[in-house]
Protein backbone atom coordinates (compact mmCIF):
# COMPACT_ATOMS: atom_id res chain seq x y z
CA UNK A 1 0.00 0.00 0.00
CA UNK A 2 0.97 3.78 -0.21
CA UNK A 3 0.85 5.12 3.23
CA UNK A 4 1.44 8.80 3.51
CA UNK A 5 2.45 9.74 7.10
CA UNK A 6 1.86 13.27 8.18
CA UNK A 7 4.32 14.62 10.67
CA UNK A 8 6.29 11.34 10.03
CA UNK A 9 9.73 13.04 10.89
CA UNK A 10 8.23 13.62 14.37
CA UNK A 11 8.58 11.26 17.79
CA UNK A 12 5.96 8.62 16.82
CA UNK A 13 6.08 9.16 12.89
CA UNK A 14 10.09 7.86 13.03
CA UNK A 15 9.49 5.28 15.42
CA UNK A 16 6.37 3.94 12.63
CA UNK A 17 7.77 5.01 9.47
CA UNK A 18 10.99 1.80 9.86
CA UNK A 19 7.53 -0.48 10.90
CA UNK A 20 5.76 0.27 7.86
CA UNK A 21 9.06 0.15 5.46
CA UNK A 22 9.44 -3.19 6.96
CA UNK A 23 5.78 -4.43 6.50
CA UNK A 24 6.93 -3.75 2.59
CA UNK A 25 4.79 -0.60 2.08
CA UNK A 26 5.53 2.74 0.41
CA UNK A 27 5.39 5.29 3.03
CA UNK A 28 5.54 8.92 1.92
CA UNK A 29 6.36 11.08 5.20
CA UNK A 30 5.13 14.99 4.96
CA UNK A 31 6.73 17.27 7.57
CA UNK A 32 7.70 20.65 7.83
CA UNK A 33 10.62 19.69 9.54
CA UNK A 34 9.90 21.65 12.47
CA UNK A 35 12.93 19.83 14.64
CA UNK A 36 14.77 18.99 11.72
CA UNK A 37 15.58 15.85 9.12
CA UNK A 38 17.38 14.16 11.32
CA UNK A 39 15.07 11.93 12.89
CA UNK A 40 14.26 10.16 8.90
CA UNK A 41 18.30 10.53 7.34
CA UNK A 42 18.28 6.60 7.37
CA UNK A 43 15.27 6.17 5.61
CA UNK A 44 16.53 7.56 2.56
CA UNK A 45 18.18 4.11 1.92
CA UNK A 46 14.99 2.21 1.86
CA UNK A 47 13.46 2.20 -1.88
CA UNK A 48 10.40 2.02 -0.83
CA UNK A 49 10.58 5.44 1.29
CA UNK A 50 9.73 9.12 0.15
CA UNK A 51 9.57 12.94 1.50
CA UNK A 52 8.74 15.71 1.24
CA UNK A 53 8.86 19.11 3.24
CA UNK A 54 5.56 20.21 3.46
CA UNK A 55 3.45 21.92 6.59
CA UNK A 56 -0.47 20.25 6.54
CA UNK A 57 -1.62 24.32 6.64
CA UNK A 58 -0.34 24.38 3.22
CA UNK A 59 -3.53 23.10 1.37
CA UNK A 60 -1.97 22.89 -2.31
CA UNK A 61 1.20 21.46 -1.19
CA UNK A 62 -1.05 18.70 0.91
CA UNK A 63 -3.31 18.15 -1.79
CA UNK A 64 -0.14 16.79 -4.23
CA UNK A 65 1.25 14.71 -1.37
CA UNK A 66 -2.12 12.88 -0.87
CA UNK A 67 -2.80 12.28 -3.85
CA UNK A 68 -2.59 8.34 -4.73
CA UNK A 69 -2.39 7.72 -0.83
CA UNK A 70 -4.31 4.15 -0.30
CA UNK A 71 -3.68 5.31 3.52
CA UNK A 72 -3.60 8.00 5.29
CA UNK A 73 -1.81 8.60 8.92
CA UNK A 74 -2.47 11.68 10.22
CA UNK A 75 0.19 12.56 13.03
CA UNK A 76 1.07 16.37 12.74
CA UNK A 77 0.40 18.18 15.40
CA UNK A 78 1.62 20.69 18.36
CA UNK A 79 1.34 18.22 20.67
CA UNK A 80 0.97 18.94 24.46
CA UNK A 81 -0.69 21.71 26.60
CA UNK A 82 2.65 23.52 27.54
CA UNK A 83 3.16 23.69 23.17
CA UNK A 84 0.30 24.84 22.60
CA UNK A 85 -0.48 27.65 25.41
CA UNK A 86 2.76 29.17 23.99
CA UNK A 87 1.51 29.09 20.41
CA UNK A 88 -1.76 29.59 20.30
CA UNK A 89 -2.86 30.44 17.09
CA UNK A 90 -0.40 27.74 15.41
CA UNK A 91 -2.37 25.59 18.18
CA UNK A 92 -5.68 25.87 16.30
CA UNK A 93 -4.12 26.14 12.80
CA UNK A 94 -2.21 23.07 12.57
CA UNK A 95 -4.11 20.60 14.92
CA UNK A 96 -7.43 21.64 13.88
CA UNK A 97 -6.81 22.87 10.30
CA UNK A 98 -4.47 20.84 9.68
CA UNK A 99 -6.80 17.58 10.30
CA UNK A 100 -9.05 19.42 8.48
CA UNK A 101 -7.15 20.04 5.01
CA UNK A 102 -6.50 16.27 5.13
CA UNK A 103 -9.67 15.07 5.98
CA UNK A 104 -10.77 17.18 2.82
CA UNK A 105 -7.59 16.55 0.07
CA UNK A 106 -7.49 13.08 0.89
CA UNK A 107 -8.55 10.42 -1.61
CA UNK A 108 -12.09 9.99 -1.29
CA UNK A 109 -11.52 5.90 -0.98
CA UNK A 110 -8.21 6.38 1.17
CA UNK A 111 -8.86 5.04 4.79
CA UNK A 112 -7.51 7.76 7.23
CA UNK A 113 -5.75 6.63 10.63
CA UNK A 114 -5.86 9.81 13.12
CA UNK A 115 -3.45 9.73 16.44
CA UNK A 116 -6.08 10.89 19.04
CA UNK A 117 -4.49 11.53 22.77
CA UNK A 118 -6.48 10.52 26.20
CA UNK A 119 -5.79 14.37 26.90
CA UNK A 120 -9.38 14.76 25.36
CA UNK A 121 -11.41 13.21 28.55
CA UNK A 122 -9.51 15.88 30.68
CA UNK A 123 -10.88 15.88 34.59
CA UNK A 124 -12.64 12.39 34.79
CA UNK A 125 -14.16 10.48 37.70
CA UNK A 126 -13.96 6.52 37.14
CA UNK A 127 -12.86 4.76 34.40
CA UNK A 128 -12.97 6.18 31.04
CA UNK A 129 -14.35 4.28 28.22
CA UNK A 130 -14.80 5.31 24.55
CA UNK A 131 -18.38 6.58 25.25
CA UNK A 132 -17.04 8.68 27.99
CA UNK A 133 -18.15 11.98 27.71
CA UNK A 134 -15.18 14.14 26.18
CA UNK A 135 -14.44 17.02 28.21
CA UNK A 136 -10.85 18.64 27.30
CA UNK A 137 -9.71 21.32 29.66
CA UNK A 138 -6.64 22.68 27.75
CA UNK A 139 -6.20 24.25 24.69
CA UNK A 140 -4.22 21.05 23.31
CA UNK A 141 -6.94 19.13 24.64
CA UNK A 142 -9.94 21.06 22.60
CA UNK A 143 -8.24 21.22 19.28
CA UNK A 144 -7.71 17.36 19.22
CA UNK A 145 -11.18 16.51 20.13
CA UNK A 146 -12.43 18.78 17.17
CA UNK A 147 -10.11 17.37 15.00
CA UNK A 148 -11.41 13.86 16.21
CA UNK A 149 -14.81 14.72 15.76
CA UNK A 150 -13.77 15.81 12.16
CA UNK A 151 -12.53 12.25 11.67
CA UNK A 152 -15.26 10.48 13.04
CA UNK A 153 -18.09 12.26 10.93
CA UNK A 154 -16.34 11.11 7.42
CA UNK A 155 -16.65 7.62 6.47
CA UNK A 156 -13.37 4.95 6.78
CA UNK A 157 -11.70 6.67 9.66
CA UNK A 158 -10.58 5.09 12.91
CA UNK A 159 -9.15 7.44 15.63
CA UNK A 160 -6.86 6.11 18.30
CA UNK A 161 -6.93 7.82 21.76
CA UNK A 162 -3.19 7.18 23.07
CA UNK A 163 -2.10 6.71 26.68
CA UNK A 164 1.08 8.78 27.68
CA UNK A 165 3.56 7.71 25.70
CA UNK A 166 7.37 7.10 26.78
CA UNK A 167 10.25 5.55 25.29
CA UNK A 168 13.33 6.23 22.98
CA UNK A 169 13.15 7.55 19.18
CA UNK A 170 15.01 9.27 17.32
CA UNK A 171 13.33 12.22 17.44
CA UNK A 172 14.12 12.37 21.09
CA UNK A 173 10.84 14.02 23.68
CA UNK A 174 12.62 15.04 26.89
CA UNK A 175 9.03 16.58 27.81
CA UNK A 176 7.35 13.18 28.16
CA UNK A 177 6.70 12.32 32.03
CA UNK A 178 8.61 9.50 32.26
CA UNK A 179 11.14 10.56 30.29
CA UNK A 180 11.41 13.93 31.71
CA UNK A 181 11.63 12.25 35.45
CA UNK A 182 14.45 9.95 34.32
CA UNK A 183 16.53 12.76 32.51
CA UNK A 184 16.20 14.49 35.99
CA UNK A 185 16.98 12.22 38.12
CA UNK A 186 20.04 10.69 36.26
CA UNK A 187 21.55 14.29 35.27
CA UNK A 188 20.12 16.84 38.52
CA UNK A 189 19.65 14.21 40.99
CA UNK A 190 16.42 15.66 42.14
CA UNK A 191 13.01 15.74 41.34
CA UNK A 192 9.69 18.51 42.23
CA UNK A 193 6.85 15.97 41.79
CA UNK A 194 3.08 17.68 42.04
CA UNK A 195 0.17 15.99 41.94
CA UNK A 196 1.52 12.97 42.73
CA UNK A 197 -1.56 10.86 43.34
CA UNK A 198 -2.75 11.42 39.56
CA UNK A 199 -3.05 8.53 37.86
CA UNK A 200 -2.55 7.84 34.17
CA UNK A 201 -1.99 5.01 31.46
CA UNK A 202 1.80 4.86 29.76
CA UNK A 203 2.65 3.29 26.34
CA UNK A 204 5.72 2.90 24.96
CA UNK A 205 5.98 4.68 21.62
CA UNK A 206 6.95 1.17 19.60
CA UNK A 207 3.69 -0.31 20.96
CA UNK A 208 1.98 3.34 20.12
CA UNK A 209 3.78 2.43 16.61
CA UNK A 210 2.59 -1.21 16.89
CA UNK A 211 -0.85 -0.14 17.07
CA UNK A 212 -1.15 2.30 14.45
CA UNK A 213 0.63 -0.73 11.94
CA UNK A 214 -2.17 -2.88 13.51
CA UNK A 215 -5.55 -1.32 12.39
CA UNK A 216 -3.86 0.10 9.04
CA UNK A 217 -2.96 -4.13 8.43
CA UNK A 218 -6.37 -4.67 10.10
CA UNK A 219 -9.35 -3.13 8.83
CA UNK A 220 -11.32 -6.25 9.17
CA UNK A 221 -10.87 -6.27 12.93
CA UNK A 222 -12.38 -2.72 13.67
CA UNK A 223 -15.81 -2.71 14.30
CA UNK A 224 -15.76 1.16 15.75
CA UNK A 225 -14.09 4.69 14.57
CA UNK A 226 -12.57 5.02 18.18
CA UNK A 227 -10.68 3.14 20.65
CA UNK A 228 -8.47 3.82 23.38
CA UNK A 229 -4.79 2.23 22.75
CA UNK A 230 -2.81 1.55 25.80
CA UNK A 231 -3.29 -1.16 28.82
CA UNK A 232 -4.24 -1.99 32.22
CA UNK A 233 -1.24 -3.38 33.58
CA UNK A 234 0.63 0.40 32.75
CA UNK A 235 -1.53 2.79 35.16
CA UNK A 236 -0.24 4.46 37.37
CA UNK A 237 0.76 7.38 39.46
CA UNK A 238 3.17 9.84 39.39
CA UNK A 239 4.73 8.76 42.83
CA UNK A 240 4.46 4.83 41.95
CA UNK A 241 6.66 5.76 38.54
CA UNK A 242 9.16 7.97 41.02
CA UNK A 243 9.17 4.71 43.40
CA UNK A 244 9.94 2.92 40.14
CA UNK A 245 12.86 5.13 39.56
CA UNK A 246 14.39 5.10 43.16
CA UNK A 247 14.44 1.35 43.21
CA UNK A 248 16.82 1.77 39.80
CA UNK A 249 18.57 5.59 40.74
CA UNK A 250 20.21 7.32 43.79
CA UNK A 251 18.11 10.90 43.63
CA UNK A 252 16.04 13.19 45.89
CA UNK A 253 12.45 13.82 46.06
CA UNK A 254 9.83 16.69 46.61
CA UNK A 255 6.46 16.18 46.31
CA UNK A 256 4.87 19.45 46.34
CA UNK A 257 2.24 21.36 47.25
CA UNK A 258 1.91 23.82 44.50
CA UNK A 259 1.43 22.97 40.49
CA UNK A 260 -0.70 21.47 38.28
CA UNK A 261 -1.47 19.92 34.88
CA UNK A 262 -3.93 21.81 32.63
CA UNK A 263 -5.54 18.55 31.48
CA UNK A 264 -6.20 17.08 34.63
CA UNK A 265 -4.94 13.68 33.73
CA UNK A 266 -6.09 11.34 36.89
CA UNK A 267 -8.28 8.83 35.71
CA UNK A 268 -8.04 4.91 34.54
CA UNK A 269 -9.33 4.03 31.07
CA UNK A 270 -10.60 0.83 29.55
CA UNK A 271 -8.37 -1.01 26.95
CA UNK A 272 -11.36 -3.85 26.29
CA UNK A 273 -12.39 -2.73 22.81
CA UNK A 274 -8.70 -2.61 21.69
CA UNK A 275 -7.66 -5.59 23.11
CA UNK A 276 -10.92 -7.33 21.20
CA UNK A 277 -9.34 -6.47 18.07
CA UNK A 278 -5.84 -8.66 18.99
CA UNK A 279 -4.00 -5.59 20.01
CA UNK A 280 -1.64 -6.42 23.26
CA UNK A 281 1.62 -3.88 24.54
CA UNK A 282 5.03 -5.65 23.86
CA UNK A 283 6.75 -3.31 26.78
CA UNK A 284 5.85 -3.30 29.83
CA UNK A 285 6.79 -0.83 32.54
CA UNK A 286 10.02 -2.31 33.57
CA UNK A 287 11.43 -3.11 30.66
CA UNK A 288 10.69 0.77 29.15
CA UNK A 289 12.29 2.33 32.46
CA UNK A 290 15.81 0.51 31.63
CA UNK A 291 15.62 1.62 28.06
CA UNK A 292 15.12 5.19 29.22
CA UNK A 293 17.51 4.78 32.19
CA UNK A 294 20.32 3.15 29.42
CA UNK A 295 19.47 5.94 26.75
CA UNK A 296 19.77 9.06 28.91
CA UNK A 297 22.90 8.31 30.29
CA UNK A 298 24.28 9.35 27.24
CA UNK A 299 22.32 12.70 27.39
CA UNK A 300 24.74 15.43 28.11
CA UNK A 301 22.79 19.14 27.37
CA UNK A 302 25.61 21.14 28.16
CA UNK A 303 24.84 25.09 29.94
CA UNK A 304 26.50 27.12 27.69
CA UNK A 305 27.65 29.19 30.76
CA UNK A 306 29.01 27.12 32.56
CA UNK A 307 32.59 26.34 32.82
CA UNK A 308 31.75 22.99 34.08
Amino acid sequence: MRIVVTGGAGFIGSVLTPRLLAQGHRVHVVDNLMYGAQPILPFFFQPGFSFAEVDVRDRAALARELAGADVVIHLAALTGYPLCKKLPREAVEVNLGGATNVIELAPADARLVYASTGSNYGEVIGVCTEDTPLNPLSLYGETKTQAEQLFVARDNTVSLRFATAFGIGPRLRLDLMINDFTYQALHNRFLVIYEKHFRRTFLHVQDIARAIVHVVEHPDRLQHKVYNVGHDTLNYTKAEIVELLRRRLDFLVHFAEIGTDEDKRDYEVSYARIRATGFEPEVDIDRGLDEVIRALRLMRIRNPYSNV
